[in-house]
C-alpha cells in the first residue's frame, strides 16, 4: 500500500494578527483573506470554462491544485483573467504628462556589470537569472514611474523586483546614480569641456510589472519574491514550523558523540558510491580508497583494497542493491551508496566522526518509518536530464531524497501550505531551501578537507546530476538556517503574475510600456525538466508542448525552437506600445541560436538598434565546461516602430522614399555614441552596410521587394545624411557626435574577425581605408587572419577579393584623394604637392584604396554579375554542396526574392548544409520568408 498524506490544518487565527481592510481592482474587502477567498471562487468558476483551459501553455494540474497554488488576482498558477484589469487600473493611475510630451529614448548602449553578491538575488537559486540591479539600469532608462513592464520569461521574477526597487532611493544610488530630493535621477556625463557633470535622465518611483512564465514553479517563486512580507510574522511562523518538525522527526538526525553518551544533532552526512573491482569483483566504498586529506581532493588512480590493482572510477562498476519501494509498491534495483562521515554539533560546537553502527541503526529505522504527510512519488518525466539517473535506479521523484529527508520535507511542505496564503514568504522559503535537501547536493571536497568555506553546494547548475559522493543535509536544520535569507522586496499590488505561454498572454494590444526578456536559448537549459522536482511538490507542472527550447527527447529541433520563440516575440510585439523598447538578454554562443533569436525578433516586426554587454559573474556548469562558453551575456535593444512611420510605410513601400523614411526613422533610434571608459567606440549599427541590411530585412519581413540596390543605397545615403568616421547621422545628431569626439579624442575601431568572404571584405575595407597599401603590404597581414575560415566557404584568393571590391592606383593620372589624404598626413615632404606631382605619384603607385560611392557602385554591379553566374551553377547541381561561395548564395537568394521565385530559394537551401543555413542570418531570413510565402500560396 502506498504511503499517504494526512492533512491536519491548524487554526490559523493564532498565527496572524487581525488585518486591515484592503482594496483590490476597485473592490474593498474586510481583510486580505477575504480578498483571496473572493477571487479564488471567481477563478474556480473560470476553470470550469473549457475555452479557458485551451489557452496555450495551460499547466498540467487539477483545479484544486491550481487554486491552492494561486493567490488571485495577483498570481494565478494558470492564465490570469485579471491581467487586462490590472493594466487598465495602472494606466489610469499614471501622472498626466505635460502638453506636447513625446516619448523618445535612444537605446541603452552602455555595458552593464552587476554582480550576484546581493542578498535579494541570492535568496533563491534558479537555472538562469539576471540580477535585479542589472535590470534596473534598463527600466530606469526606458520608463517613467508608473509605467508598465512585461517579462514573458520571468523565471524567479527579478524584473518585478527591479521594477519595484526603482522606488528605493538607496538601491538606485547603489547603481552609481545620484538622486535629487524631488526624485530626479542623474547619471555621470561630461560637459563641453570634458569635465564630469551629473545629467538627469530618469525619475525615482516604482514601476508596475506583469510577469509570465510557462513554468508553475517559476511563477510561484516570482509571485512570492514580489509580495509584501511581514517579517516578524514570517520569522515567528517559520521557526514554529521548524520546531514542530524537529519535535516529530528530530530523532532521525541524532548521533551518539564519541564519548558514547552525549547526543549530537547531525548537520551533514557524506554518502559515497560502492564500487566493484573489475579484476577481483571485490566491493569497496569509493570514499575509503579515494579520499585524500593531504591533497584535499579525491585521488585517481587508487588501489583496490583487495587485489591492489590500480583503478579509476570509470574502470569500476557501480554496486547495485535490490530493495522494496513502498511508495510505488514494487521492488527496485538501485545504485548502492553508503554513509561514511557525519558532521554534527553539541551545544553549538562542531564535531566530526566516521559513521558508527548507531548511525546505521537510526538510518535503518528511518527507512521503515511511514511518512504521515503527502509527498510526490511520480515517475520522472521524459527528458535527457530527468531520465539521466534511470540506470542508477533513480527513476521517481522521491528517489532524489534520503528517506529521512523525504519525511521531514513532506511535513514541512504540509505546514508551509497551511499558512502560505497569508504569508507568501513561506512559499519562497520552501522552494528556495528545497535544492539543499536533495541527493543532488554536492560535497565540495577541497573545502571539506581544507576546512574553509562552505562544504555543500545545492546542485550542479543546469543538470539533475547525482554525484558519486553527495552531501545529505538535515532538512529541518537547513530550513532553520535559511529563515534569515528571505527577501523583503514587495510593495503590494505592483506586480501581477500569470502562468501560460508567452505566445498567448491575453494582454491587451499596445498596452505595455517596456519589455525585458531573458528567453530560453536553444538547448542551453531544459527548464521543464530541471523544474520537475519543484513542480512535483507544488502539484502543478509545465505544459512542455509550448516550451520554446531545443530538446531531442521532446522531439524539438532548432526549427521547432525558432517557430515557438517566433510566436512569443510576435505576441510581445502585439502588446508593446508603438515607439517603445524591448531588451532581450542573450546567452548562447551557437551562431544558429543567435540567428534564430534575431530572426524571431525581426520577423515579429521589431527593429534591432543596439547590442551591448550584460556581464554576469557566475557561470553554470554548461557555460563553464563547453567549448563555446561565453564570459558575458549580450543585451539586444530593439524598438517597435511608431504608428506614424508604419502608416507612411504602407504608402511609400514601393518607392525609394520608403527606404529613406525607414533610414531616417531608424537613425533616430540608434545610439549617437558608445563609450568604453573615456574612449569613443565605433557604433556598428550606423555602418552603411548594417543600415542596408536592416532596411532589406524590414522590407522582406513586411513582404515587399526591395526597391533599391546596394550601390544606389550607398550613394543615396551619402547624399542625404552626414558621415563621420564611417558612420551616418541625422543633422541634429552629428553635432552631439562631434562634441563627444572632441572631448574623448580618437575613435576606437571595432576588432574584426575573418571567417568568410563578407568578413574578409569588411576587414580589407577597414585596413586600407585607414592606410592605402600595396598588395605586398596587405598579403602577410591578410594571411594571419585566415585561421578561422569556415570549412564550407570557398576561399578566394586575395587578388580576387581586391579586384572585385577595391581600386588600385597604377600611377596614371592624378593620385586619388583617398591615397593623397593618407600620404600628405603622414609624410611632411608630400604635403602641398599637386596630385600629379611625380614624387607623390611614385609613393602612391600600386596602393589599393576604398573607392568613392559612385565608382564603388560600378564595382558592385560587376561583382554581383559574377556572383549570380556562380549561383546559376549551384541551381543546376544535383547533389549536396559541400564547399561553395556564400556570397553567391546570398546574392542569388536576394535576386530570387525580388522575382518572387521562392522555389529556387528553397531548392538551393536544401543543397547546402543545414548548419550553414542556420548560422547565416541573411540566408536564414530569405529562406524563412520563402517558406512562409510558399506556404501561403
Amino acid at each position: 500500500m502506498k504511503e499517504q498524506a494526512t492533512m491536519d490544518f491548524d487554526d490559523e487565527s493564532s498565527i496572524l494578527p487581525p488585518q486591515e481592510p484592503v482594496t483590490c481592482l476597485g473592490l474593498t474587502f474586510e481583510n486580505d483573506e477575504a480578498r483571496r477567498v473572493h477571487f479564488t471562487e471567481e477563478l474556480r468558476k473560470k476553470l470550469q470554462d473549457p475555452e479557458f483551459r485551451k489557452i496555450e501553455g495551460f499547466p498540467i494540474g487539477n483545479d484544486e491544485d491550481i487554486l491552492n497554488l494561486s493567490d488571485p488576482p495577483y498570481y494565478t498558477a494558470c492564465p490570469n483573467p485579471w491581467i487586462a484589469d490590472f493594466i487598465a487600473e495602472w494606466e489610469s493611475m499614471k501622472p498626466a504628462q505635460p502638453e506636447g510630451y513625446h516619448y523618445h529614448r535612444e537605446p541603452f548602449a552602455a555595458d552593464v556589470s552587476e554582480g550576484k553578491n546581493d542578498p535579494i538575488y541570492n535568496a533563491h537559486s534558479y537555472h538562469t537569472k539576471v540580477p535585479h540591479k542589472a535590470i534596473m539600469h534598463y527600466i530606469l532608462h526606458y520608463t517613467e514611474p508608473g509605467d508598465i513592464v512585461f517579462d514573458g520569461f520571468c523565471g524567479t521574477g527579478m524584473t518585478g523586483v527591479a521594477a519595484q526597487m526603482c522606488g528605493n532611493r538607496e538601491v538606485v544610488m547603489s547603481l552609481g546614480y545620484q538622486v535629487k530630493p524631488d526624485g530626479t535621477i542623474l547619471q555621470e556625463g561630461a560637459d563641453e569641456n570634458g569635465k564630469k557633470v551629473w545629467i538627469p535622465f530618469s525619475k525615482m518611483g516604482p514601476r508596475y510589472a506583469v510577469l509570465n512564465d510557462l513554468s508553475p514553479a517559476a511563477t510561484f517563486i516570482a509571485h512570492n519574491y514580489n509580495r509584501p512580507v511581514d517579517r516578524h510574522e514570517f520569522e515567528k511562523t517559520a521557526k514554529r514550523i521548524v520546531r514542530e518538525v524537529k519535535d516529530e522527526y528530530g530523532w532521525m538526525f541524532e548521533t551518539l558523540h564519541t564519548d558514547g553518551k552525549t547526543i549530537g544533532e547531525i548537520k551533514l552526512t557524506i554518502w559515497s558510491d560502492v564500487l566493484i573491482c573489475p579484476e577481483c569483483t571485490h566491493e569497496f566504498i569509493f570514499w575509503d580508497v579515494a579520499a585524500d586529506p593531504k591533497s584535499g581532493s579525491l585521488k585517481e588512480p587508487f588501489k583496490c583494497p583487495s587485489c591492489a590493482v590500480s583503478l579509476t572510477k570509470k574502470k569500476c562498476d557501480k554496486a547495485v542493491e535490490t530493495v522494496y519501494d513502498p511508495a510505488i509498491c514494487r521492488t527496485i534495483s538501485r545504485r548502492k551508496q553508503k554513509p561514511v562521515r557525519v558532521i554534527y554539533t553539541i551545544g553549538g560546537k562542531r564535531h566530526e566522526k566516521a559513521v558508527t553502527q548507531n548511525d546505521l541503526d537510526i538510518i535503518s529505522k528511518s527507512q521503515i518509518t511511514t511518512a504521515k504527510s503527502w509527498f510526490p512519488a511520480n515517475r520522472m518525466m521524459e527528458g535527457g536530464e530527468t531520465r539521466r539517473n534511470d540506470s542508477d535506479g533513480i527513476t521517481h521523484v522521491h528517489h532524489f531524497y534520503t528517506k529521512r529527508n523525504l519525511i521531514e520535507l513532506s511535513l514541512l511542505r504540509e505546514k508551509v501550505f497551511q499558512h502560505k496564503t497569508k504569508l507568501p514568504a513561506l512559499g519562497l522559503w520552501f522552494t528556495s531551501t528545497h535544492p539543499w535537501v536533495t541527493r543532488l547536493s554536492r560535497l565540495l571536497v577541497s573545502n571539506y578537507f581544507k576546512k574553509k568555506g562552505g562544504v555543500v553546494a545545492p546542485t550542479l547548475q543546469g543538470t539533475l546530476y547525482v554525484s558519486s559522493m553527495y552531501a545529505e543535509t538535515n532538512a529541518a536544520d537547513r530550513f532553520e538556517l535559511r529563515i534569515n535569507s528571505c527577501p523583503y522586496t514587495g510593495f503590494g499590488g505592483n506586480v501581477a503574475v500569470l502562468t501560460s505561454s508567452t505566445s498567448d498572454t491575453k494582454i491587451p494590444d499596445n498596452s505595455v510600456d517596456y519589455l525585458f526578456l531573458d528567453p530560453p536559448f536553444g538547448a542551453n537549459i531544459a527548464y521543464s525538466e530541471l523544474n520537475y522536482l519543484w513542480e512535483s511538490w507544488l502539484r502543478v507542472t509545465t505544459a512542455i508542448e509550448a516550451e520554446a527550447i531545443e530538446n531531442r527527447p521532446h522531439n524539438k529541433s532548432l526549427t521547432d525552437y525558432l517557430h515557438l520563440i517566433q510566436k512569443c516575440f510576435t505576441e510581445c510585439y502585439r502588446v508593446l506600445k508603438p515607439g517603445r523598447w524591448i531588451t532581450v538578454e542573450f546567452s548562447n554562443t551557437r551562431a544558429s541560436v543567435w540567428n534564430a533569436i534575431q530572426t524571431a525578433i525581426s520577423d515579429a516586426g521589431f527593429v534591432v538598434a543596439n547590442v551591448s554587454i550584460l556581464e554576469k559573474s557566475h557561470k553554470g556548469f554548461r557555460a563553464v565546461t563547453t567549448s563555446t562558453a561565453v564570459k558575458e551575456d549580450l543585451a539586444i535593444s530593439a524598438y517597435k516602430p511608431n504608428g506614424g512611420f508604419e502608416e507612411r510605410f504602407q504608402k511609400e513601400a514601393q518607392t525609394e522614399e520608403g527606404v529613406w523614411d525607414f533610414v531616417r526613422t531608424h537613425l533616430k533610434y540608434l545610439p549617437i555614441t558608445k563609450q568604453q571608459g573615456v574612449l569613443l567606440q565605433f557604433v556598428p549599427e550606423r555602418d552603411p552596410r548594417i543600415l542596408f541590411d536592416q532596411m532589406v530585412a524590414y522590407y522582406v519581413h513586411k513582404g515587399y521587394p526591395v526597391p533599391i540596390s546596394s550601390q544606389e543605397f550607398q550613394i543615396g545615403l551619402s547624399q542625404r545624411f552626414i558621415e563621420r568616421d564611417g558612420m551616418f547621422f541625422l543633422p541634429d545628431q552629428v553635432a552631439e557626435y562631434d562634441r563627444k569626439k572632441m572631448i574623448s579624442g580618437e575613435l576606437k575601431q571595432m576588432a574584426m574577425f575573418v571567417s568568410d568572404e563578407a568578413s574578409a571584405i569588411q576587414w580589407l575595407r577597414q585596413l586600407i581605408k585607414e592606410k592605402p597599401q600595396t598588395f605586398s603590404d596587405i598579403n602577410p597581414q591578410f594571411m594571419q587572419q585566415l585561421g578561422g575560415w569556415s570549412k564550407n566557404e570557398a576561399q578566394l584568393d586575395l587578388r580576387d577579393l581586391l579586384n572585385q571590391n577595391f581600386l588600385c592606383y597604377e600611377g596614371k593620372g592624378p593620385v586619388p584623394e583617398q591615397i593623397h589624404a593618407y600620404l600628405s598626413t603622414n609624410w611632411k615632404e608630400l604635403r602641398n604637392l599637386s596630385k600629379d606631382d611625380p614624387t607623390l605619384v611614385t609613393k602612391a603607385r600600386d596602393r589599393w584604396y576604398v573607392p568613392d560611392p559612385n565608382k564603388a557602385g560600378d564595382l558592385e554591379k560587376l561583382r554581383e554579375k559574377a556572383l549570380l553566374k556562380e549561383f546559376e551553377e549551384y541551381k543546376e547541381v544535383k547533389k549536396k554542396l559541400k564547399v561553395f561561395r556564400l556570397e553567391a548564395v546570398r546574392a542569388g537568394f536576394k535576386k530570387a526574392w525580388q522575382e518572387r521565385d521562392y522555389a529556387v530559394i528553397i531548392a538551393v537551401a536544401d543543397k547546402i548544409p543545414s548548419n550553414v543555413l542556420e548560422e547565416d542570418p541573411k540566408l536564414l531570413m530569405w529562406y524563412d520568408q520563402a517558406v512562409t510565402r510558399m506556404g501561403g500560396e
